[in-house]
């Protein structure tokens, strides 16, 4: 489930848990939470939406302590690059980072929050990052990248009609998914 702020403070204030929530443009965050913290996590499909890699990847190292961590799982960019309304999926969209957006104008908008509400727009801006890039930005802010894994697999399903649903709930091409880098996990380290 995801939850807005609101249902979350609720959520907290009914448990008992006494938890700080700030909120904030992704760039910002640095000058609004306390910090430093012990770890920093970055959710799937967060990255395509921020235009520039490197100004997030300063925010990060920024909010933790040295010796901190950020954990990211993520869509891998080998996909990004993919357009799903492709028969089959195939490289359609660039691979690096953009200084304009991808724009995908969606006939059918839909979203994966369970919502009861229809979507009328379906135009969306994106961008892409290369690995490398990434690399790059967290080792020019401070990071050091202690693992890295890509997987065939990502928890949603990525190209309707050529992806199969496993038994760990997340979703791979039917037909050799070894052919394709859907996700990665990566984990760095705050230095000094």
């Amino acid at each position: 489930k995801v939850f807005t702020t609101r249902e979350a403070r609720d959520l907290a204030a009914r448990t008992g848990t006494g938890i700080t929530y700030y909120e904030s443009d992704v760039y910002n965050a640095g000058s609004v939470a306390d910090g430093p913290y012990d770890l920093v996590y970055t959710g799937i499909g967060a990255l395509c939406w921020l235009p520039a890699i490197r100004p997030w990847a300063e925010v990060v190292a920024s909010l933790l302590r040295p010796g901190g961590r950020l954990f990211i799982r993520e869509g891998h960019p080998m996909m990004w690059a993919h357009d799903e309304t492709l028969s089959p999926p195939a490289l359609g969209y660039p691979y690096f980072e953009t200084a304009e957006p991808i724009a995908i104008d969606d006939p059918n908008p839909g979203t994966f929050v369970a919502t009861d509400v229809t979507l009328k727009v379906g135009l969306s801006h994106s961008w892409n990052h290369g690995l490398g890039e990434i690399f790059t930005a967290l080792m020019d802010a401070g990071m050091a990248v202690t693992a890295f894994e890509e997987h065939d697999s990502v928890p949603w399903c990525a190209f309707p009609g050529y992806m199969t649903r496993d038994d760990a709930e997340e979703w791979r091409l039917t037909d050799h998914p070894e052919r394709l880098a859907a996700s990665y996990t990566l984990q760095a380290t705050k230095q000094g």
